[in-house]
């Protein structure tokens, strides 16, 4: 009998110590985003419907006479206002009313309403086009910028494509170009070569086994999940030289800008679109064969230390492609997510950017 007592007071204890943990992290996750004094600046946060889907936007301007930057988030379906809570020094909303949008049923828009089987490219594409549209008649625009950050520049890139009357230019920050055997032979002789020189043989060892080898050289990935892990361990991923509980995980545990249950939701539905309708129409693409073209300005920046979407493909994709005027350009200590990794050479190119295409 004793026994179980001190077994019953041990399981008490635990379950105490947990929900003061909790009542702890829900105190510091106020679900609040950066504000300013001015009176012409905005802050919101809020969620509203977008086609008969719920959608979220983290809107932050020091003057909403600014031109306005839809950001096109990364994943799909990664939030990515928890790198702006973060890494406090990028202030791009100085130069552009700045708009984070959560795509559908994604981070703070999502709910039991969920309808999976609705969350596919076309349905996304034309939230794009009445966001966009939302967000000109709402500030007065003619026009607006774009700019899909990694996985976002799926969407980004194909809404310039379809509706280049809409916009100042395209920015594609750590563009995705193929899913080919390239994209993975790149990553791979990237982590070799880091491995190697760390002299790392348990990494060497689970990279050997994340591929299998094929036809000149190439090698193709058996799961991109534990591929990409592996880039951040390398220093190429999200963040550079941080795993993916640093880079990532730890943000969003941390991050101030997301409530306890908005912290959750950004995992659930994180996780939830790798098994949308969308997750599978965006395999096999190579925008070097099927995107030669843009109408508009089209812009691309990249980490020097971007693996997840190699720079080297960028570069060529920004030969490659016909536009207006364009520019590749390369940003130093950054891997993937330069523009909180290197805020002030990244915003400075986004202003010059902005200046070259004002009046277009």
């Amino acid at each position: 009998m004793r026994a179980k007592k001190r077994i019953m007071i041990a399981v008490l204890c635990a379950l105490a110590v947990l929900l003061l943990l909790l009542a702890v992290w829900a105190i510091l996750s106020p679900g609040k985003i950066r504000t300013y004094n001015e009176p012409e600046s905005l802050s919101e946060k809020f969620v509203m419907d977008v086609n008969g889907a719920p959608n979220g936007f983290f809107i932050n301007s020091r003057n909403i006479d600014n031109p306005v930057l839809l950001l096109v988030s990364s994943g799909p379906g990664t939030d990515d206002y928890v790198f702006t809570d973060k890494y406090k020094d990028m202030r791009l909303e100085d130069d552009f009313t700045l708009v984070y949008w959560d795509y559908r049923w994604m981070c703070i828009a999502y709910d039991d309403s969920v309808r999976k089987d609705e969350i596919t490219l076309d349905n996304l594409l034309d939230d794009t086009q009445k966001v966009t549209e939302y967000l000109k008649e709402r500030f007065n625009k003619e026009k607006i910028y774009i700019m899909g950050f990694s996985g976002g520049s799926h969407i980004a890139l194909r809404e310039a494509a379809r509706h280049p009357e809409n916009y100042h230019a395209y920015i594609g920050m750590a563009q995705c170009v193929t899913d080919s055997y390239e994209n993975d032979t790149l990553m791979y002789d990237f982590m070799k070569k880091v491995f190697s020189g760390r002299g790392d043989k348990k990494n060497l060892s689970k990279l050997e086994a994340s591929v299998d080898h094929v036809e000149n050289g190439n090698v193709k990935c058996k799961d991109w999940y534990s591929y990409v892990m592996l880039l951040h361990n390398a220093g190429g991923g999200t963040i550079r030289d941080k795993d993916e509980f640093k880079g990532i995980t730890w943000p969003i545990i941390t991050a101030k800008c997301y409530t306890l249950k908005e912290k959750i939701n950004y995992v659930v539905s994180m996780k939830m679109y790798r098994t949308t309708p969308l997750a599978s129409e965006l395999d096999d693409f190579d925008y070097r064969q099927s995107l030669k073209e843009l109408k508009i300005p089209a812009f691309f920046i990249s980490g020097e230390y971007d693996y997840n979407c190699p720079w080297e493909l960028v570069r060529e994709y920004n030969e490659k492609i016909s536009a207006p005027s364009k520019g590749f350009y390369m940003i130093t200590d950054a891997a993937h997510s330069p523009l909180w990794e290197n805020p002030d050479e990244t915003c400075r190119i986004l202003r010059e950017i902005k200046e070259m295409t004002q009046n277009g």
